[in-house]
């Protein structure tokens, strides 16, 4: 079924619509006349479709099409998305082990059934001709805000151990922790652990001489306090240990030395690594939990030093006694 244009003009004015509507398409222009004596071609059967073009009057009357945001997430498929429902948070745990002896410092103690040798400790282990009296050795590590050093890196926490007779329990290894939980009480724990040390104390570490006791000495320097660690002999364990189980495991971490040598497996323990941000968490409001794991694990280090110490001596004094009878020495298994 075909229609002319001239058949919906008249349709439109039946209808009530004026001719003159921007919407009507405008009349074909008249054809030029032909100068080659043929006649005009005829008018299309099925004439194009009438093409408007858009003048600024229209810009300002015509609204757009979708003006609703609820229609534009219609047509995309959007969804609001609902409010997530919150539960009400509880009170933070922040509680932590020991007492706070001064502004931000909290000490932590506690006490092992492990009496002190009744000999001296001889240090041909660690390729020296003297020894050391067990009661004056004090094992020590620190818990510290990143591994880069620096005057950037602080120590947050400093465990030691050292043999003491307590007065109700008797000789034993005495466990004592400095932990700080304000950046200003860091002058004071520098103090307390000054207070702990004596001329005739020796240090003992596991590659503290190249970290822990550098660190320190930098942070006594930046807050203007005499450092009392200088002076003082240290036996870092880590370097005799390498010279004797290097390629024995799969590497000399305190933790593989522990578990293979010491048969000492720590349950629950939680890496070095993440101390520095369970500190962080704890400055900034957050639970105590990671927090106290990092207690546990510096006073399971400090302990650990005291027993390796005494398998050192141990190992290097039945490796010593075949060869003072003349016969060859020989390495005991682990």
């Amino acid at each position: 079924m075909s229609i002319t244009l001239e058949k919906l003009r008249a349709l439109k004015r039946e209808a009530g619509g004026a001719t003159g509507s921007r919407f009507e398409p405008a009349p074909s222009p008249a054809p030029p006349p032909s100068h080659t004596g043929f006649p005009p071609a005829p008018e299309p059967r099925f004439p194009s479709p009438p093409v408007r073009t858009a003048s600024p009057a229209d810009a300002r009357t015509t609204e757009p099409a979708y003006t609703s945001i609820d229609t534009l997430r219609r047509l995309l498929g959007v969804r609001e998305r609902a409010p997530a429902s919150r539960s009400p948070r509880g009170p933070v745990d922040r509680s932590l082990p020991g007492e706070e002896i001064a502004p931000g410092l909290r000490l932590i103690e506690d006490w092992l059934p492990f009496p002190a040798p009744a000999d001296a400790l001889p240090l041909a282990f660690a390729k020296r001709d003297d020894a050391v009296n067990p009661r004056d050795l004090l094992f020590f590590d620190t818990e510290t805000t990143g591994l880069a050093g620096g005057t950037g890196t602080r120590a947050f926490q400093i465990g030691a151990a050292d043999w003491h007779v307590h007065p109700l329990h008797g000789d034993g290894l005495r466990i004592r922790q400095l932990l700080i939980t304000t950046l200003a009480a860091e002058s004071a724990m520098l103090r307390e652990f000054a207070r702990w040390l004596s001329p005739s104390t020796v240090l003992s570490s596991y590659n503290g001489r190249c970290y822990d006791s550098p660190l320190l000495k930098t942070r006594y320097r930046l807050a203007r306090l005499p450092c009392p660690i200088t002076p003082l002999d240290h036996v870092d364990l880590l370097f005799p240990t390498r010279r004797r189980y290097r390629g024995v495991w799969e590497n000399c971490r305190l933790a593989t030395i522990e578990r293979e040598l010491l048969g000492i497996v720590r349950e629950d323990d939680l890496p070095g690594s993440q101390a520095p941000a369970a500190w962080l968490s704890f400055l900034r409001g957050g639970s105590s939990a990671l927090l106290r794991r990092v207690c546990a694990h510096n006073h399971q280090d400090v302990v650990t030093l005291a027993r390796l110490m005494l398998r050192l001596v141990q190992a290097n004094h039945v490796d010593a006694g075949p060869a003072a009878a003349g016969e060859p020495a020989r390495t005991i298994p682990a």
